[in-house]
């Protein structure tokens, strides 16, 4: 963590309300997408299941948020999946993300209606087309909690999600969870990956309108 500033209760005074202009390397994510060639490797009885998917997730820009001195740009999510050609949802997901433009902080919040939350952290320069945020099992900081099943079953030792932004304004990512799945010896790497297609543009935060 960096060096707590002597004052930690005074906010800046001249924040820019922009969020969309002042997003960093989250500037591409804005907007709604879909994508559907996604692919996901999961664990299952009989070994390693292999899922095509189809997604649609929203990325709002939220008013900028103040941790006194501390400044913070972000996108408010959510992600609904499902299998090609079905209505139920396979995965759904929400969350947050968020830049400190004074850093390069990336914070990376998701929550899944399974009884999982975690927050991943990363860096990156303003004009960075790619980057990587993680989360561990344990930590205080970019840590993961789950329920009593999932921590029992299919405990989550860490996860890693790396983003890349295109020049035809399409972006993708991969992540890697490493699971401890109850009785199997080795650790499992369940994986997702996909590219999103933008289907509709951001809408301006609510001060910035």
């Amino acid at each position: 963590m960096a060096r707590l500033p002597a004052d930690i209760f005074t906010e800046q005074d001249d924040i820019d309300v922009d969020t969309l202009a002042n997003l960093g390397p989250l500037t591409a994510l804005a907007g709604i997408w879909e994508g559907a060639k996604g692919k996901d490797v999961n664990p299952f009885g009989d070994g390693p299941r292999r899922q095509d998917y189809v997604e649609r997730i929203e990325l709002q820009p939220i008013d900028p948020q103040s941790n006194g001195p501390q400044l913070l740009y972000g996108l408010r999510y959510h992600t609904r999946v499902t299998k090609p050609g079905e209505v139920e949802t396979y995965h759904d997901q929400v969350g947050y993300w968020l830049w400190e433009p004074a850093t390069g902080l990336i914070l990376h919040s998701l929550t899944i209606p399974r009884g999982q939350s975690l927050l991943a952290k990363g860096r990156a320069e303003a004009a960075a087309t790619s980057f990587q945020v993680s989360a561990r099992r344990g930590s205080t900081e970019n840590g993961i909690v789950s329920s009593a099943f999932l921590e029992a079953a299919f405990r989550t030792e860490s996860f890693t999600l790396n983003v890349t932004t295109h020049t035809d304004g399409t972006w993708s990512y991969s992540e890697d969870t490493v699971l401890k799945v109850r009785g199997e010896p080795e650790l499992f790497h369940h994986t997702d990956a996909n590219t999103l297609t933008r289907i509709a543009a951001a809408t301006p935060n609510p001060l910035a309108r």
